[in-house]
């Protein structure tokens, strides 16, 4: 076995690997120091050797096959001319003189609106308003309470507001509020998409 002295090579490489270990002091300052030696190696190698050059862009329109692609990084999405929805231009509404079909369904809808006689259930009420309303419109209205509508009769004709081809809004009054109607055609004619109270 031999004898373990303080001179040479072993001597200088036992003081090194055991400075670290004299202390707890020596042991928190080494880590320290490995710390900020590896943060500095991170930050400092990627500069030094450089980034990989990127590959030209492929032309618009084209794709590339699925084969070229390295393994974990996602195909590129083709690019294609195809129009969006927001690409189209807004289509205005088209002025119209308004339609008689329009103002009847507004009248008789009104006429539903104000008929809740005492004890009649929301779901009559409903039923009434039914061929008149449109079927998205219909169950916002089954929130209205009958007994609580202040008008109980139609008190003159309809005072045409805007008029479109697609639509038009009225204000027929009544021994209560103004009714405020907006008739839209629909598939199926002339319906109530929405209605406001005013005085």
């Amino acid at each position: 076995m031999p004898i373990r002295t303080n001179r040479g090579r072993t001597a200088v490489y036992r003081r090194l690997w055991g400075w670290p270990l004299r202390s707890p002091r020596h042991l928190m300052g080494t880590l320290v120091f490995l710390a900020i030696l590896v943060t500095a190696l991170g930050i400092l190698l990627p500069k030094v050797v450089g980034k990989p050059q990127a590959k030209a862009a492929a032309p618009p329109g084209t794709t590339t096959s699925a084969h070229a692609t390295p393994p974990g990084v996602a195909a590129p999405v083709p690019t294609s001319n195809l129009p969006t929805r927001l690409s189209a231009p807004l289509v205005t509404p088209t002025s119209a003189a308004p339609n008689n079909d329009a103002i009847r369904v507004a009248k008789e809808w009104a006429a539903a609106w104000v008929n809740h006689p005492a004890g009649i259930t929301s779901e009559q009420w409903l039923a009434n308003l039914k061929p008149f309303t449109t079927e998205e419109y219909l169950p916002v209205m089954s929130s209205v309470d009958p007994a609580n509508i202040p008008a109980t009769k139609v008190t003159g004709e309809p005072q045409v507001g805007t008029s479109y081809t697609s639509s038009v809004q009225l204000t027929i009054p009544t021994d209560g509020p103004k009714l405020s109607i907006t008739v839209v055609n629909t598939n199926a004619g002339w319906r109530v998409a929405d209605y406001d109270q005013a005085s």
